[in-house]
């Protein structure tokens, strides 16, 4: 069984994405705690918006896969355990980000000796990205599945 897979709201959640990242890693918000937590300066002669592109390109295909794999996910666990589209994206999301994302995040920051607050601060902005996309994935299911 391939699952149902709405592409649309797939690449409105990848949008969703880079929004909840633009606004959680700004400087008025995340983005200097976050820069001193992983030793990033800010100021840096040397980083130029010509440079800024690439990480911003992998970012949206990364957030696009993550959105299209949740869509997947959200479907086949929808036909699992019936019930409500929303809900299962909703919960799916949360089960995915525990289970890869917080997981490997937490795994790999102890090994690399990182502080605790950056492994925090950066879960909680894949869990708010999480949400963002199931909310928007759940909100706008593939046609014929509800």
């Amino acid at each position: 069984m391939i699952p149902e897979i709405n592409y649309w709201a797939v690449l409105i959640a990848t949008v969703g994405s880079m929004i909840v990242g633009s606004i959680w890693y700004t400087p008025k918000v995340f983005g200097r705690r976050w820069a001193k937590l992983a030793r990033v300066d800010l100021n840096d002669p040397n980083m130029t918006a010509a440079q800024a592109w690439m990480p911003l390109v992998v970012g949206a295909v990364m957030g696009f896969a993550s959105a299209w794999v949740l869509a997947g996910a959200s479907a086949i666990s929808w036909h699992f355990y019936d019930g409500s589209f929303f809900g299962a994206a909703i919960v799916t999301a949360i089960l995915l980000w525990a289970g890869f994302t917080a997981a490997r995040f937490i795994t790999h920051d102890g090994f690399e000796r990182r502080p605790t607050t950056l492994t925090v601060l950066n879960i909680a902005h894949e869990l708010v990205t999480f949400l963002v996309m199931g909310a928007v994935i759940g909100l706008w299911p593939p046609a014929g599945t509800v």
